[in-house]
């Protein structure tokens, strides 16, 4: 039987070129979103390609709809070898944390932050062991350099969710089940934009190595380009 890799917020960009080059290796390849059209067709698209592939209608920012995606998955008599938690927002207005609407950083930290805990969680008893869960962070999380200013609840969230994948990592352990975080860099996509710096293969390089590749004994580590970054 075929492998399974279930990735979050994946009917386009990172996620959806994730679930492709995993399912064009081989994988059963399960895509998430909350949006039931984009979902459709990003499903049409990897069955066009000959991937193996079902979708699951999904919004990380709700625990309900998270329980109600994990029933319908367990119908499937599927276990789960890789966890991507991809989903993430980046909010309009999102300038500064002291003149933000207070709704900004709540709904980015309850996406980007909780959200993937929450899958997790919810998630974890269709989890083989070994497994691996892949958290999709960013550069701008990270505690070890200047601030760079530009969209502080998102990097605070990304802040939040390398503490989780760092304490899930530890968690898990016993379970051996690895866990760990990758920025893919700023990426030429819907959320990145046009002006970005990388093309979409190379953002999704190290994710993909993560999820088939990389030691698990690397868990509880922080990558970009394949190479351990600092926290």
């Amino acid at each position: 039987m075929n492998k399974v890799i279930f990735i979050t917020g994946s009917n386009k960009g990172i996620g959806y070129e994730i679930a492709r080059q995993c399912g064009k290796r081989g994988f059963h390849v399960i895509i998430s979103g909350r949006d039931e059209k984009r979902l459709k067709k990003a499903l049409e698209n990897l069955h066009t390609e000959k991937i193996n592939a079902d979708s699951l209608l999904m919004d990380v920012s709700s625990l309900e709809s998270i329980e109600t995606a994990a029933s319908q998955f367990n119908s499937k008599r599927l276990k789960i070898d890789v966890l991507v938690n991809n989903a993430g927002i980046i909010i309009k207005g999102d300038y500064k944390l002291l003149q933000n609407d207070r709704n900004i950083l709540q709904q980015t930290i309850n996406t980007n932050s909780y959200g993937p805990l929450f899958v997790t969680k919810v998630f974890l008893p269709f989890i083989t062991s070994p497994g691996r869960i892949v958290m999709i962070s960013s550069g701008g999380g990270v505690l070890n350099g200047e601030v760079a200013g530009w969209s502080p609840a998102y990097c605070v969230s990304k802040t939040l969710l390398n503490a989780i994948t760092k304490q899930l990592s530890y968690e898990l352990k016993d379970k051996n089940i690895s866990v760990n975080a990758v920025c893919p860099g700023w990426v030429r996509t819907d959320l990145g934009g046009s002006g970005a710096t990388r093309s979409l293969e190379k953002g999704i390089e190290t994710p993909v190595w993560l999820s088939l590749e990389a030691s698990q004994e690397l868990t509880g580590l922080f990558f970009r380009d394949k190479k351990v970054i600092p926290w």
